[in-house]
């Protein structure tokens, strides 16, 4: 969804996040380390279900979960699509790893492609992965490979192409001149006030597209960048971000917490939202200092779009900092993530899960860090706003 935008996780707040030589790049010595490196994962690991590539997501009747080899192949075809366009090739011609190139990549998902298609179970998959594959492990933040993964989602709200009393709360189109804008750029308070309501004030006036009956909810779509909209005529549309104003990304739940609204352990999504609720009034102080404002299009029920113009997948699409990140690649990532079970109750399981790298974000940086992308609507919500994790994700090229 075209992460150059805050990160739902991140509004939390929180900040929590033997190889082989490193894959060399032919680069100066004053250059920083490769993000990545190649490492031999072993063949002796038991049992072979807690281990490395072993995603049975994809098969029906191996644990709970629904089937989704669909859509992984979906996501697969979404990245190959990617990587015949000029963005791709100019990328590709300078990215730093050079045994990384567009060619293996490319014909790394093809081959993936493939036994992704005709795989019976998930140890014959991580059977052929292994066997076929080259692994490249992130050094993260510290070096040894540990990530901080966080998740992001789309929402789904109410909303109306014409103001009311009850839907007051605009999202607005680009203006035409922003390219002319000069900088700084306006603060998020200058544009639409430090209540949300600025309104004829505002030199966004006359470029409101839709508008929402919650505040928190109008906030909610700047920091996803995308949302599917029901409206009150009956008919849905969605809308994706386009660009935003020039500011750094300022977590709210951390200024919550450094406040001493929040407890460490209210400090997710849910505790944010259960705040606002009831103390309103709140918004006013907290909201205006994330200075970023987003501008939105009309995407009519398209899906969220990441960073590489590709349609997202729930749970196969990854957001990563693609300045060192191999775009649309194959990886895997392992971390602890939630799931429902019965009763809509959320419960950690630790899984291992092959994901295209197709989006990125502002606050995204270095190679440890990782958001992944859940979905639509509240459940999928529900899982990003309690998910922050630490883990590692390796990416996949044929040997």
């Amino acid at each position: 969804m075209r992460k150059t935008l805050a990160l739902f996780s991140l509004s939390l707040g929180i900040t929590l996040f033997q190889p082989l030589p490193i894959a060399v790049s032919q680069v100066s010595p004053t250059a920083p380390p490769a993000p990545l490196k190649l490492v031999d994962i072993g063949t002796n690991c038991k049992p072979a279900r807690a281990c490395l590539a072993w995603d049975e997501q994809l098969f029906s009747g191996h644990g709970s979960l629904k089937s989704d080899r669909q859509s992984l192949i979906k996501s697969i075809d979404n990245s190959l699509s990617y990587l015949n366009t000029d963005k791709a090739i100019a990328t590709y011609n300078n990215y730093p790893i050079k045994e990384i190139t567009i060619d293996r990549v490319r014909r790394s998902l093809r081959r993936f492609r493939q036994l992704v298609a005709t795989a019976k179970s998930p140890a014959q998959l991580q059977a052929s992965v292994k066997r076929e594959f080259a692994f490249y492990k992130s050094v993260g933040d510290d070096g040894q490979g540990n990530v901080k993964f966080t998740a992001y989602y789309a929402p789904i709200y109410q909303a109306s192409r014409t103001r009311t009393a009850q839907y007051k709360y605009p999202i607005y189109r680009l203006p035409a001149d922003f390219e002319q804008w000069s900088q700084p750029h306006p603060k998020r308070v200058e544009l639409e006030g430090i209540d949300g309501l600025l309104g004829n004030k505002s030199r966004l006036k006359g470029l409101e597209m839709f508008w929402l009956r919650d505040r928190f909810q109008a906030y909610m779509i700047h920091i996803q960048g995308s949302a599917k909209l029901r409206l009150t005529d009956g008919t849905q549309t969605s809308v994706g971000f386009v660009r935003g104003t020039d500011y750094p990304w300022t977590s709210i739940g951390k200024l919550l917490f450094q406040d001493g609204k929040l407890s460490k352990e209210e400090l997710n999504m849910p505790g944010i939202i259960r705040y606002f609720q009831k103390n309103p009034q709140s918004m006013d102080n907290y909201l205006p200092r994330w200075e970023r404002f987003i501008f939105f299009k009309e995407t009519k029920g398209e899906p969220a779009t990441g960073s590489i113009s590709v349609p997202l997948v729930p749970e196969r699409s990854v957001a990563t900092d693609k300045s060192i990140m191999p775009p649309g690649a194959l990886a895997v990532i392992n971390g602890t993530f939630p799931y429902p079970e019965r009763g809509k109750k959320l419960v950690n399981r630790r899984v291992s899960r092959f994901v295209l790298d197709q989006d990125t974000g502002s606050a995204i940086k270095g190679p440890g860090r990782v958001d992944y992308f859940l979905g639509y609507g509240d459940l999928a919500g529900d899982r990003a706003g309690i998910t922050v994790t630490t883990g590692s994700i390796y990416y996949l090229l044929l040997k």
